[in-house]
């Protein structure tokens, strides 16, 4: 497949080189990608943990940096997902569980050398994707009410992801600095380390699966951010107590995602 054609497309710099390899990886499997969505307005909160304490949550290594492990999540909203093939028909099947928001919550890790995220749960706003998500991918998605005004047009966000059964919420605003544009993260930053990332692993019982995604580089800017309610974090997670926010980043996202099909880790 031909990238796509992208006003958020960045060919140069240095994390380009992140995003060729992700694209070559996914490609080097016939067939691939499976899926092609949007992925938009996307607003990451990055947390430090220690290490020992998120270990133990997880069957894979933990991708460290300087010794110290991170947490983030993700609020986005993806957008007419739908197979790479197949055309309009495919497109207008897919339709029921083509768009929705997420709160995707995820550490890094590595496995057999590669690295990448995992999930630790996904908050989705659709009931049919929370269905059809964990047998299709094996992912650990639950339902939420989600809205999110992520206006970066008046540098302006807020959010709101309420999981109504246990009344539990995870509330915030952020705001952009005006005037700055959007452009990748710098190379070597601790920023590259968190966003430049195309393989996602997770994990089922005792079966554990990756896929792997394709998009440019992430044109992004930071954000400050005042979290309200946290309920929802700290009532899934216990431990989600010891973490300690050290930043965010924004990114309007792309027109464009390509995501493969689910495999098994060998190792």
């Amino acid at each position: 497949m031909k990238a796509p054609a992208n006003s958020n497309v960045l060919r140069a710099g240095p994390t380009a080189r992140m995003s060729a390899a992700g694209k070559a990886r996914l490609l080097s499997v016939r067939g691939e990608p499976l899926f092609l969505a949007a992925w938009e307005r996307a607003l990451f909160f990055h947390y430090e943990i220690e290490p020992a304490i998120l270990q133990r949550e997880l069957p894979f290594e933990l991708d460290l940096r300087d010794g110290k492990a991170y947490v983030s999540l993700v609020a986005f909203i993806m957008r007419d997902m739908r197979p790479s093939f197949g055309g309009q028909l495919a497109a207008w099947i897919f339709k029921p569980v083509a768009t929705h928001s997420f709160l995707n919550v995820r550490t890094y890790v590595k496995c057999a050398g590669e690295p990448g995220i995992c999930f630790l749960t996904e908050w989705l706003s659709s009931r049919l994707s929370v269905t059809l998500g964990p047998p299709v991918y094996g992912l650990p998605y639950r339902y939420a009410k989600i809205d999110y005004r992520h206006r970066h047009e008046t540098n302006h966000l807020r959010g709101e992801v309420k999981a109504p059964k246990q009344g539990r919420q995870f509330t915030y605003e952020a705001r952009l600095e005006s005037g700055s544009g959007f452009c990748p993260c710098e190379a070597g930053s601790l920023d590259e380390f968190l966003l430049e990332r195309y393989t996602a692993f997770n994990w089922r019982g005792k079966s554990r699966r990756f896929f792997r995604v394709w998009h440019p580089p992430w044109p992004q800017m930071p954000a400050q951010v005042s979290i309200g309610g946290n309920s929802l974090l700290t009532g899934a997670f216990p431990w989600f107590e010891c973490a300690r926010f050290v930043g965010a980043n924004y990114s309007p996202g792309f027109r464009e995602v390509w995501m493969g099909r689910a495999q098994s880790c060998k190792n």
